[in-house]
């Protein structure tokens, strides 16, 4: 009989064992599972997306540009003249996703991404390729660039465990941009200026320039009548008659990979020369790059603070 109860007890004790850890089990890959994701706010809702997901397609260069500063792989770009400091992923291991614009929906379903990343040139095709992989747009909004930036990329050191990572490298612009801020004042006026095949483009406060104005602190040199991101057809007498202190010019064609040098040429004239901008060496040339192609990037933001830190150290 003891032996008999020895082993009823021995079999029910070992069922105990098995159950509890059945129990574990589902417990852990509940868990697993709950952490295997993480829940993004972005431009066009939320969305549930893998940690640290293998593959990513990314349509915004600025992404691209923060990603390679965190060190995060990315499989797959637009159709794209790459900026020096992007040409990396012009390698033919990078999949060619269609164009800014206009998404290869065959490619980019074939290549059977695990996230994807879009921005405003994309944002309309963002229900079409959510349909392929779990879908992100971060578009940066002129309203708000660096708190817009700050939270795309706080969402991007989520995604891939880079919290760490990005509050450090958030920090040091924070002190950037108070410093530069902080001299802002001293150097006057400011007026912001796109030349593109002979013409001139003004970008003021609340443009997809207004980094320089609106965080950075230069005052206004004119009231830049655009609607939103876009600006304003302006003429050289309208540059004579703003009289900025300091002119920030971006070279469209340079970006664009076309004629170099044309911005000086075109802005080698009278009226120009006549600001105080001219007259004080005070015609910053930004890096088209920069400015047009990659913007809110984590190590694009940092050297576009340093270019205006730069010009404003001049007064």
């Amino acid at each position: 009989m003891l032996k008999k109860s020895l082993l009823t007890l021995a079999a029910a004790t070992a069922a105990m064992l098995a159950l509890a850890s059945c129990g574990q089990g589902a417990g852990a890959g509940s868990q697993d599972k709950a952490a295997g994701t993480v829940s993004i706010t972005h431009a066009q809702g939320t969305q549930d997306v893998p940690l640290n997901p293998a593959k990513v397609y990314t349509f915004d260069l600025g992404v691209l540009d923060t990603l390679d500063a965190l060190d995060v792989p990315v499989s797959g770009i637009p159709q794209v003249s790459l900026p020096a400091s992007l040409t990396a992923y012009g390698s033919p291991d990078i999949q060619n996703i269609g164009t800014m614009k206009e998404p290869d929906f065959e490619a980019i379903s074939a290549g059977a991404p695990d996230l994807i990343i879009i921005s405003g040139r994309t944002a309309g095709s963002y229900a079409e390729l959510s349909k392929i992989a779990p879908t992100i747009d971060l578009s940066i909004s002129a309203k708000a660039p660096m708190d817009s930036f700050k939270a795309a990329t706080a969402s991007l050191g989520q995604i891939f465990g880079k919290e760490a990572e990005v509050a450090a490298k958030i920090a040091a612009i924070d002190t950037k941009v108070a410093a530069t801020k902080a001299t802002a004042p001293a150097a006057g006026t400011g007026l912001i200026v796109m030349t593109s095949g002979g013409e001139l483009t003004a970008y003021g406060a609340g443009s997809r320039f207004g980094l320089i104005h609106d965080v950075l602190g230069v005052a206004t040199a004119a009231e830049v009548k655009a609607e939103g991101s876009h600006g304003e057809a302006i003429s050289f007498e309208y540059i004579a008659k703003s009289n900025p202190g300091s002119l920030y010019v971006i070279d469209r064609d340079v970006a664009m990979g076309e004629s170099k040098g044309a911005a000086e040429a075109v802005l080698n004239n009278a009226l120009v020369k006549g600001t105080d901008a001219a007259k004080n060496s005070r015609i910053s040339y930004l890096d088209p790059a920069s400015w047009y192609l990659i913007g809110y990037g984590l190590n694009n933001v940092d050297a576009m603070v340093d270019a205006v830190a730069t010009s404003v150290a001049k007064a």
